[in-house]
């Protein structure tokens, strides 16, 4: 993989990294998605009409891209209401890029060498390596952990869709906007439904999450995709999740959490995959 490719996924995992730390002082997980959602959408609304339209051939990825999305947020939600953050995310980030390894062969006829199986094993080594320790620190919340995997197929299924469904759009940047801004509606509009006061007294409370995480998790994403436009599916999504390894330093740095020998360990793997699938 080039290193402008190479550059440009370790960037989206700092933006990733970044608005995840922001969700992570919340206290109601369901409304932080809702509000990460929205501000994504508001500011993809916004810039719909600059871009230009994905191609027709794209739109029934797109379309299933979005539910795949729902889903996503709301067993994000579902997963952290049952467990620590700790646990959840990265048995979710660290299982999605092996299944998207492995289906990336039969599905898109895309075979990694052996640098990148290399790569994306110590990176999902690493990150799953985290979950570990976190088990072993604070126990195991089974359902927080089928809610996780669960989660790990939805993230794998909406990677695969839109890493063919971006290449026919020939308009990376409009499907990425297409994605954020239809995810929202649903989203919000049942959120608005069911719990509206809570809502809005909610992102009173919290002014900045919606431009903060919306941004964030807009330019991750978006970065991701294009960067599956040049490069290899598998690849992308496994070094997109040395997020997991900037989480670690701003958990350190920010927030004055403290790295065990397990952790120190684990997040040496992450970085060691990024070094190999540079290479690959």
């Amino acid at each position: 993989m080039s290193a402008s490719v190479v550059s440009m996924v370790l960037f989206a995992a700092l933006l990733h990294a970044g608005w995840n730390t922001a969700v992570k002082s919340g206290h109601d997980k369901s409304l932080n998605a809702v509000l990460v959602s929205a501000g994504a959408g508001a500011i993809a609304a916004l810039g719909l009409c600059f871009v230009e339209a994905p191609s027709p051939a794209s739109w029934p990825y797109l379309a299933c891209s979005v539910c795949a999305q729902v889903i996503y947020y709301r067993l994000v939600a579902a997963a952290y209401r049952h467990g620590d953050l700790s646990q959840a995310y990265p048995l979710m980030r660290g299982t999605a890029p092996l299944l998207v390894a492995l289906a990336s062969a039969p599905l898109l006829g895309e075979s990694l060498s052996l640098n990148g199986w290399g790569g994306v094993l110590l990176i999902c080594s690493g990150v799953l390596g985290l979950a570990v320790d976190a088990w072993l620190r604070d126990g195991v919340s089974a359902r927080a952990t089928g809610l996780a995997l669960l989660n790990a197929c939805v993230i794998a299924s909406y990677t695969l869709i839109d890493g063919v469904g971006v290449r026919l759009s020939q308009a990376p940047v409009g499907y990425t906007l297409w994605i954020f801004f239809l995810t929202a509606i649903p989203l919000l509009g049942w959120t608005l439904f069911r719990r509206p006061r809570e809502l809005l007294r909610y992102a009173r409370s919290r002014p900045a999450l919606p431009v903060v995480g919306g941004s964030g998790t807009l330019g991750s994403y978006g970065i991701a995709l294009y960067a599956m436009t040049l490069a290899p599916v598998a690849s992308v999504a496994a070094l997109r999740e040395t997020s997991i390894l900037f989480a670690t330093l701003l958990s350190v740095l920010l927030l004055g959490e403290r790295i065990g020998p397990r952790r120190g360990v684990a997040t040496a793997f992450i970085a060691a995959g990024a070094m190999v699938i540079r290479l690959a």
